[in-house]
């Protein structure tokens, strides 16, 4: 059974560094395609940052671009999302999903298919 489990998140004060996982089991991690989504109150579920499978190259969202690091513990099959200089605007619920299938629009959520529950990012003074 394939299975995506976040945690880490929590409350953070503006500035402040938060370190997400994403656990993995019924499948081997750095094979497949990663990202990392978020959703807002009102608003789309965007694309953080992803690591396609085609190449293995990373993308990053504009807006998290310098902040946010996403790597992979091939050890215990968990992916990390390190976020540093929060801003409130990254309040949201983070996923992290997958596919099993080989992605090339890593940052599209329709392209996956396995999703975590999500972990709450609240960023507030």
């Amino acid at each position: 059974q394939v299975q995506l489990v976040e945690s880490g998140g929590g409350l953070v004060q503006p500035g402040g560094s938060l370190r997400l996982s994403c656990a993995a089991s019924g499948f081997t991690l750095a094979y497949y395609a990663i990202g990392w989504f978020r959703q807002a109150p009102g608003k789309e579920r965007e694309g953080v940052v992803c690591i396609r499978s085609s190449d293995g190259r990373t993308y990053y969202t504009d807006s998290v671009k310098g902040r946010f690091t996403i790597f992979r513990d091939k050890v215990n099959n968990t992916v990390y999302l390190q976020m540093d200089s929060l801003k409130p605007e990254d309040t949201a619920v983070y996923y992290c999903a997958t596919d099993l299938s080989p992605i090339v629009r890593c940052m599209i959520s329709a392209e996956y298919t396995y999703w975590g529950q999500g972990t709450q990012v609240t960023v507030s003074s």
